[in-house]
């Protein structure tokens, strides 16, 4: 785990204070800011206006019965864009369980601010962007737009009717990170002539997702919990016919999550930042979707999506590179037989379970590992022990994880690799001290939405190289959250950077004995029930 994670748990209905460094946030529920159309919502309401919106509404009672099936969504339109008070909106059967902004009226932007997780800002119409100013124009002749007061001129002739401003990242709360994420402006233009606007270099005819590769990008788990998945909540539904555009790019994020962001768009990704000529768009959404910790939320997605299926992605994204790299070993192998004179033998032992123990250096190590390792191949697995870095290629990794019936490791950014096992298999996450609730919230719920049988090791003081440091009845051993208060501060530096594990192997062995009867009960078709603990 990194800076500024969040170790209280957000309870849905519930006002919960949430750890961010020397600031704290209410649940998403209690923080509720709507910014749609450039008209905030008021008890005071001009007669001009209210007569008007009532004209509509007549017209589309009085009109055929044909038009009355696209009433509901246009007035909704109108008076959304208008800023009418929530009751005074209509409330159409149809779009009750749509998200805020679900529907866009061309020439507005809407922005929800509800989330206490991201922001998100949808642009439909004559989009263009400019690098230079880190804007997205959107150029409006738009009749509803006849009512907005400008709020200023732009100095070419083209009224400014609307400017919201966005930093695309999916940690708003934590402020330190976000001054560092870069911001866009958002500004809708009347444009008087086409004279004044800016001249389309490219012009697109999909529509775009603008998002950050900053923050905390360069941690596993920040990012696919913070930028991949939330990816693949905001544009799957596009069906890869939408364009990628990037701010705070690393060079080497697309080297390492190129598959999976091919899966998801069909076009080379835009640099922002390096691209000085003007874009075109027909809209565009600005900022990702998140649902949860390494999760996704069937309800919020377009055909009931689960996490299950993200899982179907990697495996599209990562077997043509598999399969490639398996058949250049299958060719190298050849050789070397050709070469002895050789012919292989055929006897290879499949049936052996699979486990990877994924190993960490520095802190939270488990110094007698290669104990473990023994004591694993005597139980019966076929061990491999990974350690896994920045530079390691993912689809490598994926092959050794997808193939293994059993994964150990200890708690903290590289457990997020449980995204690429199969659903089915066994997850053993070792828990150092003071690191429960995080260990359980970050990685073991979700694990088990993907379908995973996850065990939490949960170690005992004698375990743990503090027992060494402290006092046996040392409130640091005996009760790690009121030696920390809760803060991330002392968390981190007393039980995420300065413990490391020697594991009570005849203990660890009652999980392993029962993941390995697991996994070949699984090989053999029987069921057989796993602990969860």
């Amino acid at each position: 785990m990194v800076k500024n994670q969040r170790y209280h748990q957000l309870r849905k209905g519930e006002v919960v204070h949430v750890l961010v460094g020397d600031h704290d946030q209410q649940n998403s529920n209690d923080l509720l800011g709507l910014v749609c159309g450039q008209i905030q919502n008021k008890r005071t309401r001009s007669k001009p206006l209210y007569f008007i919106c009532l004209s509509f509404l007549s017209c589309c009672l009085i009109l055929a019965p044909q038009l009355l099936t696209c009433c509901p969504s246009s007035t909704f339109s109108l008076l959304y864009s208008l800023g009418f008070e929530e009751d005074q909106r209509p409330s159409p059967e149809a779009d009750a369980n749509a998200p805020i902004c679900s529907a866009v009226p061309n020439g507005t932007i809407c922005c929800d601010r509800s989330g206490i997780r991201s922001d998100i800002c949808m642009m439909k119409g004559d989009l263009r962007t400019d690098s230079a100013s880190s804007s997205i124009f959107l150029y409006t002749n738009n009749g509803f737009n006849n009512y907005v007061s400008p709020l200023s001129d732009d100095g070419n002739g083209n009224e400014i009717l609307q400017h919201e401003k966005i930093k695309p990242y999916t940690r708003k709360w934590e402020t330190s990170v976000m001054n560092n994420v870069a911001e866009l402006d958002l500004i809708v233009k009347k444009g008087n002539s086409s004279t004044t606007q800016k001249k389309c270099d490219v012009r697109h005819d999909v529509p775009a997702v603008f998002f950050s590769t900053g923050g905390y990008t360069g941690n596993v788990y920040h990012d696919i919990n913070d930028g991949i998945l939330p990816l693949y909540i905001t544009s799957q539904h596009f069906k890869k016919k939408v364009q990628f555009v990037i701010l705070d790019y690393h060079d080497w994020w697309l080297t390492k999550y190129g598959d999976v962001v091919s899966r998801l768009s069909d076009y080379p990704v835009i640099i922002f930042s390096e691209e000085k000529r003007t874009h075109c768009f027909p809209e565009a959404i600005v900022g990702l979707r998140i649902h949860d910790e390494l999760a996704i939320d069937p309800s919020a997605m377009e055909g009931n999506k689960t996490i299950v299926d993200f899982h179907s992605l990697l495996d599209r994204a990562y077997w043509p590179r598999i399969r490639g790299l398996i058949q250049a070993e299958e060719r190298e192998a050849q050789l070397k037989m050709d070469k002895l004179a050789l012919t292989p033998s055929g006897k290879q032992d499949l049936k052996k379970p699979k486990l990877a123990i994924i190993s960490r250096k520095g802190s939270r190590e488990i110094k007698n590992e290669n104990l473990l390792v023994k004591m694993a191949e005597q139980i019966g697995f076929s061990v491999m022990v990974l350690r896994p870095d920045r530079t390691t290629e993912l689809a490598k990794l994926y092959r050794v994880l997808n193939s293994s019936d059993v994964m150990v490791g200890v708690h903290g950014a590289a457990m997020t690799y449980f995204l690429f096992m199969r659903p089915g298999s066994v997850f053993i996450q070792v828990i150092p001290l003071g690191t429960d609730w995080a260990a359980e919230s970050y990685y073991g719920e979700p694990a088990k939405k993907l379908g995973l049988r996850y065990v939490g090791y949960k170690i005992l003081p004698r375990e743990s190289s503090l027992y060494d440091k402290y006092d046996k009845n040392d409130v640091v051993l005996t009760d790690p959250d009121k030696a920390t208060n809760m803060r991330w501060d002392l968390t981190k530096k007393i039980y995420l950077d300065h413990q490391n594990i020697k594991l009570n192997l005849p203990r660890f062995r009652q999980r392993l004995d029962r993941a390995y009867h697991c996994s070949m009960g699984k090989k053999n078709n029987e069921n057989f029930h796993l602990d969860s603990q």
